[in-house]
């Protein structure tokens, strides 16, 4: 590993982090088997994509070449791809709340029409899920939503290969280049895309048909620079262009690689073959089984505790010597150290944080098989952190799911919030 800044080391631990959790690998499998099996819905459904638009009501609505030009970017949407890259937000790697991202831009005889994806506000983001519809200036709002207008920070319109397989292989060239030239990063911009900078600004300009002028890069919420791509006949009237996120950075899986945070195998397949054109993918790796046993320091000797028939038991033990020792802890006595270790593990097990993470990011089938390894398939929870972590997981998807139906007000249950998340920072930056 490369030695870095300490804020740099911080920031890319951040995003290896995001990339062990945020898009597991079941997910990717799934989803990729689904999409291309020609089912571009079950494709979503497997990526936790919820679909809120109908192609026959478009076509009634705006016509049938429209509705063919959304169900051909449909089919060739990878949305475990777009999860991959959606923008994030510190201090967790979660999915930026409340935002609208426009993925195409559609021009049909009246008005202007976008593919969008969007995440629900911070309050209902049980799940971590994405929903796609289409979106036109002249509608006034998105249910709930409170960002129905397409973001202009993260125009994945202009940035197709990073959901669109048919443009997937076009990563490497515009992910930036990393390191970068000495000199190239202006001082405290961070990991910026520079050499992307004139070419990604042309073509949000002529996206936006204008033929030249000023484009806006966001370094931080205090700091921009302007780019001036000669006078052209821009409309004063119109505010400034800025370029979008994905054309400012160089992309986090560059860094990762360089630092020797990640290896080319754990990235999405489509960003491995995109990076790495020439790569042999690496035989399957077998998953991560949980050991037999693990060892406890009891009374002098070295015991083994491990599950049995679905449970977390001593191995070390005659089972009189644990119902004595059970009647003991039961009327206030000192346990054996196995069956302390045991009930250590039910209340603070030594991957708490690893089954945090998995729920935070919406994989609860990930840390139900995380708890399933520590402590066995049939384990029955006692109160602790662990029971907290999966009730208050159950509470946050009721609260989604009346976001979700639109019954949930503009806020979330008293009843069911949960203050860990209420207290996370929401619009933390990750750069």
């Amino acid at each position: 590993m490369h030695p870095l800044p300490a804020n740099e080391n911080l920031r890319l631990h951040f995003w290896a982090r995001v990339r062990e959790f945020a898009v597991p690998p079941s997910m990717i499998e799934s989803a990729t088997a689904r999409r291309e099996a020609g089912d571009w819905a079950g494709a979503c459904a497997a990526a936790r994509v919820d679909v809120d638009l109908n192609l026959r009501a478009v076509g009634r609505a705006h016509g049938g070449r429209l509705a063919a030009q959304v169900r051909a970017d449909l089919r060739h949407l990878a949305p475990d791809l777009l999860r991959w890259h959606f923008p994030r937000i510190a201090p967790d790697g979660l999915l930026r709340p409340g935002l609208t991202v426009s993925l195409a831009r559609y021009r049909p005889e009246f008005g202007e029409i976008h593919l969008v994806a969007r995440t629900p506000p911070a309050w209902a983001d049980a799940g971590q899920r994405i929903s796609l519809a289409l979106w036109s200036p002249s509608q006034r709002g998105a249910g709930l939503h409170p960002h129905p207008h397409p973001d202009r920070r993260y125009r994945l319109d202009l940035h197709r290969h990073l959901w669109d397989i048919r443009r997937a292989s076009e990563l490497r060239e515009r992910s930036g280049r990393w390191p970068p030239s000495p000199g190239e990063i202006p001082a405290g911009a961070g990991p910026c895309a520079v050499d992307r900078w004139l070419a990604e600004a042309a073509l949000l300009l002529r996206a936006d048909g204008i033929e030249g002028g000023p484009v806006a890069v966001r370094l931080t919420s205090r700091h921009r620079l302007t780019l001036n791509l000669g006078e052209g006949t821009r409309d004063r009237t119109r505010a400034v262009p800025v370029l979008p996120d994905a054309a400012t950075w160089v992309l986090p899986d560059l860094e990762l690689l360089h630092a020797g945070l990640i290896d080319v195998d754990q990235l999405h397949p489509l960003v491995a073959s995109a990076l790495r054109p020439d790569r042999r993918p690496s035989a399957a790796r077998s998953p991560d089984s949980a050991r037999n046993s693990r060892l406890v320091d009891c009374r002098g000797a070295t015991h083994r505790i491990g599950v049995v028939d679905g449970v977390l038991v001593p191995l070390d033990h005659h089972p009189d010597e644990i119902r004595r020792e059970e009647l003991l802890g039961a009327l206030g006595g000192t346990e054996l150290p196995c069956l302390r270790a045991i009930d250590e593990a039910h209340r603070s097990p030594e991957n708490l944080v690893d089954v945090r993470a998995r729920l935070d990011h919406g994989d609860a089938a990930g840390a139900v098989a995380t708890v399933e390894r520590l402590l066995g398939p049939d384990v029955l929870l006692r109160s602790g952190a662990l029971r907290d972590e999966l009730e208050t997981a159950v509470r946050r998807q009721l609260v989604h799911g009346l976001y979700r139906a639109e019954l949930a007000g503009s806020g979330p249950l008293r009843s069911t919030s949960d203050t860990r998340h209420r207290a996370r920072p929401r619009h933390a930056t990750t750069r």
